[in-house]
Formats: structure tokens, C-alpha cells, sequence
């Protein structure tokens, strides 16, 4: 039979054929893939395939074709009506491209994939696993495989996904709009995992906004390319239930937690490969043994959700549901997680709910306009960072954050957030002068909606994830930081103690000789130790930006710096509070760190160096050894000065004790002057035995030790009835053990 020469009449007009060629038209679904004929007789089949030769419509019931799609409008719009055709039917495209024929399955032949409690719940800002549907997912439906796609923009126009699949042309793949919530979706037949993809948006006012990347997207390029990347399904099998079944109890505050923190780029580097990093799998095998060997309880990581800019240290993400490729795959960071619980370390993670950058492929002004952020720069921008702001008072954007935390604990089995920058968060005028910030509803300068949120979060993973850490990195006196919801807290269950962190490193950066001045640095920690349950840290924070290292910020000659640091690690360690020490510091590390090369390891092959590593090992293990050092860290009964009168001498002296009352006696002296006979006044009979001095040997001390059973006198010392007399090391921390 003879092809027909009579002229098709598209079933679209002009002004309807011109929106859809060129991309501008805000609901496509409603006109692409099958329909009923405008005139109610029999169906339309439509497709846009820009630069196709010609397109067959084939039944996949049959296999057959339904005829030749006629191109209406010069764009590469097709159009084939079935007058006859009544009933839906399954069917896809026979394509000739370039002389090459291939074959497609429309995506506008997929009906709705989300259902009313998704829209639901995510816009009601409790949808606490959105990241299982939002985003890109690969899946089967009705038998074809391919990958779900989903996005929030409200604003849009309209969103397309683009990638090299079709050309990076946004007028191929447009997604289905749901007005009701923003949310835009669509099912791609044949993408699958390792396909290359970004949102290619068009504003409210018609204009194409800089390709987006993903913000649900659970995978990226290497940066600084930014594309996101569609992965699988996790495939990693998980060893730890072992970890899992005792991690509550292993994380009470009555348990002891020494935490490693350190940056993935910049532990160690391969110089011989072109000083590159370790991956996550290298990693696994080289320092979780690492950690291990030196007693820690827990390795906290710098940010490892995707970023672009690797001078942020991660404290800048874009991906926030993506562990960057910089070392490897998910499933790989997922297998070191694996390790470190298999070898009985815990994993903390930097969790950064509090900004985000301003890369144009980012969630900044995501839908051409203040999505995630406020309109106004008083409420939306931080100047000190040069980044933006979550809008927290937005349901969506809550369900964004506390879907993010719940990913990290679902996925990756990680045992504590430690959240950053809490103080920008919680106050309005954080960093601003007068005028510069927006005051809350009730005039006050607290932000409201932030509180709000970190409320919700801490309280939902605490009821989902028993156990789990979520820690505050939070630098004022807001209170109620660690006091539950309930009790109107913040709901965290530990927050880093900046204060004692600044004050006692003030203290030990000052020589010796004018110690005596300022021993209230060292002291005044206590007068607040209980108020929160705090950690001690000595982060990443204090050895970068011309800070120096610990070593380096000790004074006097090379052997008092390392008796100095060597003091104020014990002091440290013998602290209330729970404890978390920067890689490199516990072997000394002399230069300032620098995220783009490797610690210096070669210092260990130096006595003193390997001495400070010694050190942190004996710490660790007397913090587990003696629960009085960390069983009542929390709590005020689990404390008491024995003497703190003596700044001339700059001498201190106090006791930890245990919920049974076992109790170990602290002396610190913190000048080069050895005592060799120094009464203590403490509060029972009995004897002292020296378990551990900063100034052994093995450390690179002087090594005056005590004799290994000191007597305890009914002597007056102190305010005491009994007292003993004890040998105090040089710039030393000792540590007894009271025996009745």
C-alpha cells in the first residue's frame, strides 16, 4: 500500500507545539507519551525527540508497529494518532538516529510513583527517611528498568534532568510537576548506576537557571567536577552486629570515650603515587589498626559528605547524602565503617546543618529563589563564612536535615553526629553588628526555628537510634545544651567544651615563671565542669591558621615542650569530661597541619616523638583501667580538689572517684622545679601507688618516680586528717591509686 500523501493535522496548536519544542512548556507529562485524542476519537501518541530521523510506535504486547509518527513543528516533535485505539496499551519507540535504529520506552508512559504520604510528610517536615525516595534511584517498574528521578522546586517553571543519556538537552526529559507539594519527578527507562546527571531548571520568569546539581543526590563526579552521579543500591554486607548489640552501653556516659579526630586527605598520602590520597579500603587497613593500637575508644571524622572545595575540609558541602569520591565509593566507606566496629571503634562524623556554600550548581537560590535559604542576607547569609543559611523555619527544609541525619545512621551504621557550629545557629546576630540581623518574633535574638530543629532532630534520633551520640560543637553559654527536650534542653547528649580548651591552652603557652598568675585558667573549668556533659577536645581548630602545633605553642626549650605537652595531655586526660585529640598530636606533630599533605610520620623514628605516642597509649589505657577516670565524668560526686591554693608553686592536686567510691588522687606541677617531698592532704587512710607519671623515661621524662607504696599518714594537711608525702615530677601530671 502506498504511503499517504494527504497532509497530517497535528492534534496540538501552534502556540502548544512551539511551548513543548522548546522546552518551555511547564507540563509536559499532560501532553508527551499516550493520551486521548482532543476530538475523543481514539488515541494520540507524542514523543520529542529532537534530531530523530523518524520514530515507529511499537506494541510491546505484539511487537508490532502502529505506524510512523508524523514530526509536527521543526524541533523534533512527533505525533501518531490511532483513531481506532481505545484502551491504554503498553508500547515503545522505534528510533533511527544517525542511520543507527534504536529502541526506547517512553518515560511518559509511567503513571504516578509517589504516593499522597510522601507529599505528605515531606512537606509536614517529618519525613524522616525523604533521602529513600527523593533524589535518584534506580529501579524496575512494570518490568523496565531504569532510574526514578525527584526534586523539590516549588517555584520552578520547569525541571528537566539532563545528562550525556540525551545531549544535555533539558527539553528531553521534563519532569512531572506536583503543584500541591513542589515536588517534580520522573522515571528514565535504561539510566542506570554510573549515569551522569544534574537538573537543568527553569525559573518563574522563563529564565534557565546554572545546571543544579543534586541536593538528595547519593553520589558525584571527582570534584572539581559537580554532576551527580547515580549509584546502586547498597551491596555491602555489614559484619558488625556484635557493635550494634553493645553500642548503647558501650556509649553511656558512664563508659569511657577517647576519640581520634583526624581528616581523611591529610592522615597519611602515598608521595610515591603522586601524593595521593588513601582510599577508604587503605584506610580501613591502615588506620583502624592505627587507632586501635593507641587505646582510642572512637576516630571522629572531619565532614565526609560530597564538597567542592577541598580548603573547606568538607565544612562546605554540596552533597550532603553523597561520602565524597575523593576516596572511594559508598558501599567502600560503608566497608571502613564496618571495620572500625569490627576492630570495637566507634565512628563519629562532622554533621554541617548549619550553611551551605554558594556554588551556582548548589542549593542556593535552587528554583530562582530563597529555596533553602532566606531571601533576606540578614537572616540567609554568613558573612564570616561567605556561605548561606537554612531556612529552618521551613517544613520542607527540616524534612531536607533530618532526613540527612537519618541517612548517615541508617546507611552507614555511623554512631554519632557531632554537630558544627551550633552557636551560628542558634543566634540570629552570630557575627553581626547592630543592624546587620533580624531579631525572632518575641524581639529576642535567639533563633527560634533553628532551636526548633535541632530539638526535633536530637530528640527523633534519640528515639530511633538508642545509643547514638549527638554532640555539639558549641562555643557560648546557651543553656540547657545537653538538657533534654522535655526539660527544655537542646537534646544533645554532649557538647564540646571550648571554654576549657581556650583557657587551659592559654595557660600552658605561658612560661612557667608567670604560671602563678594565672592558675585560675586551669582551675575555673571546674566551676562549670558539670553544668552540660561536656568533651575536652583539642580539635583540628587549634593547630591550623597560624595557630601552630601543640607541640610548638609549649614554652621554653625543645625537652619543656615536650614535658609541657606531655603534663597537659595527662591533665587532660585526667580531666572530667570526655576526651577527643587531633591526628598528629599524639605523636607531637611539629609543623602547623596542612590539609594538602601528609602528617609527618618520619618523626616517629625520634625518642621524644615516639615517647608522646607511648604516652597516649598508657592515657587510654589507665582511662579504661580505672573507671574513676571517666565513670562519673558527668557528674560533680565523681570530683574534689585535694589543693588548689598553691599558685606560687603552681601545684594542684584533686581526686576522681568511681560510683563505688575507688578513687585515684591527681597531682599536677606544672614548673621545672622537682619536689621531692610534697605533702597532699587526702580524705581516707590507707596508701598511694603511683600508676602512672608523665616523667617516665619511656616518655622522654627525667624519670622521677615515686617509690611504688606510699604510706598514708595522720598528718594534717590541706584541711585533712590524713595526708601522704609524695615525689612531684618537673612539669609533670601523676597519677595514684588510693588503697584503704
Amino acid at each position: 500500500m502506498a504511503k499517504s500523501t494527504k497532509p497530517y493535522t497535528p492534534s496540538l496548536d501552534e502556540g502548544c507545539i512551539s511551548a513543548i519544542s522548546e522546552g518551555r512548556h511547564s507540563d509536559t507529562f499532560a501532553v508527551l507519551g499516550l493520551h486521548t485524542h482532543p476530538t475523543g476519537k481514539g488515541l494520540v501518541v507524542r514523543a520529542l525527540l529532537p534530531n530523530a530521523e523518524s520514530v515507529r510506535v511499537i506494541s510491546t504486547d505484539t511487537g508490532r508497529s502502529l505506524g510512523e509518527m508524523h514530526q509536527i513543528g521543526l524541533q523534533g516533535l512527533f505525533e501518531l494518532s490511532l483513531p481506532r485505539r481505545k484502551n491504554r496499551f503498553g508500547y515503545r519507540y522505534e528510533v533511527v538516529w544517525n542511520g543507527e535504529t534504536y529502541h526506547e520506552t517512553d518515560p511518559y508512559s509511567v503513571g504516578e510513583l509517589l504516593t499522597a504520604e510522601q507529599h505528605y510528610l515531606f512537606a509536614e517536615g517529618s519525613d524522616e527517611r525523604a533521602y529513600r525516595w527523593m533524589g535518584a534511584h534506580p529501579r524496575n517498574v512494570g518490568g523496565v528498568e531504569g532510574t526514578h528521578f525527584v526534586v523539590w522546586a516549588p517555584a520552578a517553571l520547569r525541571v528537566s534532568v539532563v545528562g550525556e543519556f540525551n545531549y544535555w538537552d533539558g527539553r528531553r526529559h521534563v519532569m512531572r510537576a506536583n503543584p500541591g507539594s513542589g515536588i517534580w519527578d520522573i522515571f528514565i527507562p535504561g539510566i542506570a548506576a554510573g549515569t551522569l546527571y544534574k537538573y537543568e531548571i527553569i525559573d518563574q520568569h522563563g529564565q534557565r537557571l546554572p545546571l543544579k546539581s543534586d541536593p538528595y543526590g547519593r553520589g558525584f563526579e571527582h570534584p572539581p567536577q559537580n554532576a551527580s552521579l547515580v549509584v546502586p543500591e547498597p551491596a555491602h554486607t555489614w559484619r558488625d552486629a556484635q557493635w550494634m548489640a553493645a553500642r548503647e552501653k558501650r556509649q553511656n556516659f558512664d563508659q569511657p570515650i577517647s576519640v581520634y579526630e583526624l581528616h581523611l586527605g591529610s592522615w597519611r598520602r602515598k608521595p610515591e603515587d603522586g601524593n595521593r590520597y588513601l582510599s577508604y579500603i587503605e584506610l580501613a587497613d591502615e588506620l583502624v589498626p592505627y587507632v586501635k593500637s593507641l587505646g582510642f575508644t572512637h576516630i571522629q571524622l572531619m565532614p565526609v559528605s560530597e564538597y567542592p572545595f577541598d580548603g573547606s575540609w568538607g565544612y562546605q558541602p554540596v552533597g550532603m547524602f553523597a561520602p565524597t569520591i575523593r576516596f572511594g565509593t559508598a558501599d567502600e566507606f560503608r566497608y571502613f565503617v564496618d571495620r572500625c566496629h569490627q576492630a570495637g571503634l566507634g565512628v563519629f562524623i562532622d554533621w554541617v546543618p548549619g550553611h551551605f556554600p554558594t556554588d551556582e550548581h548548589g542549593l542556593g537560590r535552587f528554583d530562582g529563589t530563597a529555596l533553602y535559604e532566606h531571601e533576606d542576607p540578614r537572616q540567609g547569609y554568613h558573612p564570616d563564612w561567605n556561605t548561606l543559611i537554612y531556612n529552618y523555619g521551613r517544613k520542607e527544609v527540616v524534612s531536607y536535615l533530618l532526613s540527612n541525619a537519618f541517612y548517615w545512621l541508617d546507611e552507614f551504621h555511623i554512631d554519632g553526629l557531632r554537630v558544627d557550629a551550633v552557636a551560628s545557629m542558634l543566634y540570629l546576630d552570630y557575627s553581626r553588628k547592630e543592624g546587620e540581623w533580624i531579631p525572632n518574633e518575641q524581639g529576642g535574638r535567639e533563633n527560634l526555628e533553628a532551636i526548633a530543629m535541632l530539638q526535633a532532630v536530637n530528640q527523633r534520633v534519640g528515639f530511633n537510634y538508642p545509643g547514638v551520640l549527638m554532640i555539639a560543637e558549641e562555643s557560648t553559654s546557651f543553656p540547657g545544651v545537653t538538657r533534654p527536650v522535655d526539660m527544655g534542653g537542646l537534646g544533645f547528649h554532649y557538647k564540646w567544651n571550648m571554654g576549657w580548651m581556650n583557657d587551659t591552652l592559654a595557660y600552658m603557652e605561658r612560661d612557667p615563671i608567670y604560671r602563678q598568675y594565672h592558675q585560675d585558667q586551669l582551675t575555673f573549668g571546674l566551676v562549670y565542669a558539670f553544668s552540660e556533659n561536656f568533651v575536652l577536645p583539642l580539635s583540628h581548630d587549634e593547630v591550623v591558621h597560624g595557630k601552630g602545633s601543640l607541640l610548638t605553642k609549649m614554652p621554653g626549650d625543645d625537652w619543656q615542650q615536650f614535658a609541657n605537652l606531655r603534663a597537659y595531655l595527662t591533665f587532660m586526660w585526667s580531666h572530667p569530661g570526655k576526651k577527643l585529640l587531633f591526628m598528629g598530636g599524639e605523636f607531637a606533630q611539629r609543623a602547623e597541619w596542612n590539609h594538602n599533605t601528609s602528617l609527618d610520620w618520619h618523626l616517629l623514628d625520634a625518642p621524644a616523638h615516639a615517647g608522646i605516642s607511648e604516652l597516649i597509649k598508657d592515657l587510654n589505657a589507665s582511662l579504661t583501667a580505672f573507671p574513676a577516670l571517666y565513670q562519673q565524668d558527668c557528674s560533680h560526686e565523681g570530683f574534689e580538689w585535694l589543693q588548689i591554693d598553691n599558685a606560687a608553686q603552681s601545684v594542684l592536686a584533686w581526686l576522681r572517684r568511681d560510683v563505688q567510691g575507688n578513687t585515684v588522687v591527681v597531682t599536677a606541677n606544672l614548673t621545672p622545679q622537682y619536689h621531692a617531698d610534697y605533702r597532699i592532704g587526702v580524705p581516707s587512710g590507707g596508701s598511694l601507688v603511683e600508676r602512672f607519671n608523665s616523667d617516665q623515661t619511656r616518655y622522654g621524662g627525667s624519670g622521677q618516680l615515686n617509690a611504688e607504696v606510699i604510706n598514708i599518714e595522720a598528718i594534717e594537711a590541706n584541711g585533712r586528717a590524713h595526708s601522704a608525702s609524695v615525689a612531684l615530677a618537673p612539669l609533670a601530671v601523676q597519677i595514684f591509686e588510693l588503697k584503704s
